[in-house]
């Protein structure tokens, strides 16, 4: 493969990678003026969030077993298809459920773009660069978080909440062109894999029974939830609440990204003295202590804007810790059936993550109170999932570096 074959593979795969996050993130400085266009509130407006990230869980679970049925591009173009359709029918909805129930059809699509995205890269690319290339598409991903937020609230001020969705329709066309015409078809379309639910519910329920990926897999998703939680409150805190701006809002959405992602690096340099099974424990008991502070702060109104973004940046500087350490522990005792277990590892963080999500829009406290409370009570869950779980392992599978390149 030459080199600028190379590059244009991993190129449209990462694109195809970022699809997901963009969606998240892009519309998020948005939500005043979607609430006040739709006569809602923005907490109403955050259910759109949990929806989408109830969508990308089912998602997971549905794409695996179509991939390997069907082959990578088939599933490819009906999922890219129903995302720009559902992006397209945002931009005209009349009411918050229409919103709402549209995110849920835009995730669903979106989530083919993810899923192919890791299962061509074991594809298209040999064993041994695998590790590099997945390291390559976090590097793609890990701008998202600071360039959509940044991009949706200049795109938001300038010409309206509306056009964020028909730049996400537009970049989903592009992605759609680049795979029917320039993405080979890595995996031939196999008409004996089974799609009846007995077979594969048997091989989910073999992956759950294994102590040491429900332990870590629960805690970890419980842990990563709070980050969910952070996202779906950060509009109505810093826009309502501290009265900043849309644009001014994906500033400080990107600022604090940095937390996360410079905890990932972090955690490559401590891995080189600790192993994954060290860190994990420290870093939710960490996630634990810095929640419960916020959230006493929260409800005594001690923190302004300044102390609420260091509170959060330390928070994500923990989930930035356990995250990669407890997905490469979830799927570290598995060989044959990884995929399986990724897939059902990312369900579950999914979904928690939507329920969390929409435990925050459920409140109606005008204040940090709502997002602290969820942070604080998912951290407490994880450890307590934790320390009770690790009791059940016998012996630690270790992750192998590619499995953690993956994880992140």
């Amino acid at each position: 493969m030459t080199r600028q074959r190379y590059f244009f593979l991993i190129l449209i795969l990462g694109s195809l990678a970022t699809l997901g996050p963009f969606s998240i993130d892009m519309y998020l400085p948005g939500f005043p003026a979607i609430a006040k266009y739709l006569h809602t509130t923005t907490a109403q407006v955050s259910l759109s969030l949990a929806s989408f990230f109830v969508g990308i869980s089912a998602g997971q679970l549905l794409y695996g077993p179509l991939l390997d049925r069907f082959g990578r591009k088939k599933p490819l173009y009906i999922g890219l298809t129903l995302y720009i359709i559902a992006s397209v029918c945002c931009l005209l909805v009349k009411s918050i459920e229409a919103l709402i129930i549209l995110r849920f059809v835009q995730a669903i699509g979106s989530c083919a773009a993810a899923v192919a995205s890791v299962a061509m890269v074991r594809d298209l690319f040999p064993a041994k660069d695998n590790a590099k290339v997945f390291a390559l598409l976090m590097l793609v991903i890990s701008a998202s978080p600071m360039l959509a937020p940044t991009i949706g609230g200049y795109v938001t001020a300038a010409f309206g909440w509306q056009w964020v969705f028909i730049t996400l329709a537009a970049i989903a066309a592009l992605m759609l062109i680049a795979v029917i015409f320039s993405l080979p078809e890595s995996y031939k379309p196999n008409p004996d894999f089974s799609l009846k639910p007995k077979p594969i519910i048997q091989s989910f329920l073999s992956v759950i029974a294994e102590p040491q990926f429900y332990t870590y897999a629960i805690s970890g998703a419980f842990a990563f939830s709070g980050l969910f939680a952070y996202v779906s409150g950060s509009p109505l805190v810093f826009m309502d609440v501290f009265k900043v701006s849309g644009t001014t809002y994906g500033w400080i959405f990107a600022i604090l990204s940095v937390g996360l992602i410079g905890a990932g690096q972090v955690n490559n340099v401590l891995l080189k003295r600790f192993k994954s099974e060290q860190v994990v424990p420290v870093a939710i008991v960490a996630q634990v202590i810095i929640s419960l502070v916020f959230c006493a702060g929260a409800e005594s109104g001690f923190f302004g804007m300044y102390g609420t973004i260091v509170m959060i940046f330390l928070f994500l500087c923990c989930v930035g810790l356990t995250n990669p350490n407890a997905a490469a522990l979830s799927i570290a005792p598995f060989s044959q059936n990884a995929g399986t277990a990724s897939a059902l590892m990312g369900a579950l963080q999914l979904g928690i993550g939507a329920l969390a999500s929409a435990g925050v829009s459920m409140f109606n406290s005008y204040s940090a109170l709502p997002m602290a409370a969820i942070m604080g009570i998912t951290s407490i869950i994880a450890a307590l999932v934790l320390f009770i779980g690790r009791r059940n392992i016998k012996h630690h599978f270790v992750p192998d570096a590619s499995e953690m390149m993956a994880a992140h």
